[in-house]
């Protein structure tokens, strides 16, 4: 089959407009999925920026900056970690406080191990500059794969260098998975920003648990979408993002360490977590680490207390209760989660 994609829509909508040219091409053939366009040209295929925002009513006008927004049912995925970074699974609900924009809310759902589905999109740089790692990082991927993947999940492999390639859909058909990984293979530049942001737009309609996994040296070289615009579609698809930045093996004082703190940022942001590997085992206890988290993770939602706010970007924070009986040392907890959410969709 031969997909006819759009940019300005989801992965899901992408499939609603396939256009069939040739029915004898193999199902098996790799999608190549557009760049997003040049969001410094002001046309009708330009990245989508924030909504303008909705007419108020007149009685919440004088307000100026502040805004009506709809109140729904806020879902935040959470990990928690003891002080040697260790996944913890043994608290309760009482033992959380949320807050938004620093106001208590009342936890409306709360769930420990979630068994929903988890959607993950494994991203792999396969750039130039990571060729020498290339066939250390597949092998490990496939590895996670094998080790995380239920009936009711799905894995999405993409591969990334001067082009964003998606090599097979959500599935979780293992062969399918390795016959993707086997069609790896190397370009030449880095669309790291375009990776993150088509990556969650591929996740953004999907339901339950929304996971990528990175894996690249942190270069980007030729990405048409900005890091503001990657930001703001992770952010948007509920996307928790890890990272595996793969360190050259020789002490490489000039290289290009602008993505590497950006994947860093939006890692914290996301409420996951960025990894450094340069071997194998590093590779290894990485995707482990990874696999141990999400199968310990609290789902804590919320209805929210306030309908106007003067952003449409809220802020979350979660706390674990200092009196908490289900801990010894509930201090040393430390609480991972998505930083906030928008009011209003980029679409």
């Amino acid at each position: 089959m031969c997909f006819s994609l759009n940019p300005k829509r989801s992965f899901a909508a992408w499939a609603g407009g396939l256009v069939c040219v040739l029915a004898a091409v193999s199902l098996t053939a790799q999608t190549t999925v557009p760049r997003p366009p040049d969001a410094n040209k002001p046309t009708a295929t330009t990245v989508p920026h924030p909504p303008e925002k909705q007419p108020q009513a007149p009685a919440e006008q004088d307000a100026g900056t502040t805004i009506r927004v709809n109140v729904k049912l806020v879902n935040v995925f959470s990990t928690v970690t003891n002080g040697g970074g260790a996944p913890v699974s043994s608290l309760k609900q009482e033992d959380f406080q949320i807050f938004e924009d620093g106001k208590p809310q009342k936890i409306a759902v709360f769930q420990r191990e979630s068994e929903l589905p988890l959607s993950i999109v494994i991203a792999i740089d396969a750039s130039l500059s990571t060729r020498n790692n290339q066939r250390l990082e597949l092998d490990s991927a496939r590895r996670f794969a094998h080790a995380i993947l239920r009936p009711i999940d799905g894995i999405s492999l993409f591969q990334f260098s001067e082009v964003v390639d998606q090599l097979t859909p959500f599935t979780a058909d293992l062969r399918a998975i390795d016959k993707g990984i086997s069609r790896v293979h190397s370009g030449a530049a880095t669309a790291l920003y375009d990776t993150l942001y088509l990556g969650s737009d591929a996740l953004l309609d999907r339901r339950g648990r929304k996971v990528m996994v990175v894996i690249t040296d942190g270069g980007d070289t030729v990405s048409k979408t900005s890091y503001q615009e990657a930001v703001r579609e992770a952010q948007q698809a509920e996307v928790i993002l890890y990272s595996i930045i793969i360190v050259p093996i020789e002490n490489s004082a000039g290289r290009d360490i602008g993505g590497e703190h950006a994947l860093i940022q939006l890692s914290r942001d996301t409420g996951g977590k960025y990894f450094y590997a340069s071997s194998l085992e590093q590779l290894d206890a990485a995707f482990r680490q990874i696999g141990d988290e999400l199968r310990t993770q609290y789902l804590i939602a919320y209805y929210p207390n306030a309908r106007l706010s003067d952003s449409e970007f809220r802020r979350i924070e979660i706390k674990i209760n200092p009196s908490t009986q289900n801990y010894p040392n509930p201090l040393e907890l430390q609480v991972r989660h998505r930083t906030g959410y928008f009011t209003m969709p980029a679409k």
